[in-house]
């Protein structure tokens, strides 16, 4: 079954950094983000990856404040992506994977469903953000806190990055090989 419309989402998406519209994301949509996240694959099936959605005003201003990032500041919604470093086998564990493959997939969700975003990983987890926004959120220890997606209407146009050719990155049969 194709689905060209999903690949169209895959190629339009977009890391926003701009403003976003006046306009709340109802529950429905958000419910729907959330779901795409929790289907993404996991490392042995352990699903490390945990999500909050933060839509009440109050709480979204202390975790705006904590994060500090001018492009979250009209966010209505902000998704919080927790995880565990769970052992999948022997001594290995897959939770980052788990967690990219379920913020992924809500990035893509997110913007089939009109939407804008941006991962931020490194403002939170660089220093005590992260800790600090699990804290207001009442996250039990054990769990840490990634990653936050805002999430709304763009208020401005998502300007496309400078990608290199496909020919440069990508090959068939052989790295650099010639079609």
């Amino acid at each position: 079954m194709r689905h060209p419309e999903f690949l169209q989402a895959i190629l339009e998406r977009r890391s926003y950094r701009g403003r976003y519209a006046d306009a709340p994301v109802p529950r429905e949509d958000l419910r729907a983000i959330l779901e795409a996240g929790l289907a993404a694959p996991s490392g042995c099936n352990k699903q490390t990856t945990s999500l909050i959605a933060v839509d009440e005003p109050a709480l979204l201003s202390d975790l705006k404040a904590l994060l500090g990032a001018p492009s979250c500041a009209t966010a209505p919604t902000i998704i919080c992506v927790l995880t565990r470093p769970i052992i999948a086998y022997g001594d290995r564990t897959y939770f980052v994977q788990d967690y990219a493959a379920a913020i992924e997939n809500m990035l893509l969700a997110i913007r089939a469903l009109g939407y804008e975003s941006c991962w931020y990983e490194g403002r939170v987890t660089d220093g005590d953000i992260g800790d600090r926004m699990a804290k207001r959120l009442g996250v039990p220890d054990g769990y840490r806190l990634v990653c936050a997606l805002p999430v709304g209407v763009a208020a401005e146009a998502p300007a496309a990055p400078k990608k290199k050719p496909f020919a440069e990155r990508a090959w068939f049969n052989g790295f650099g090989a010639k079609e």
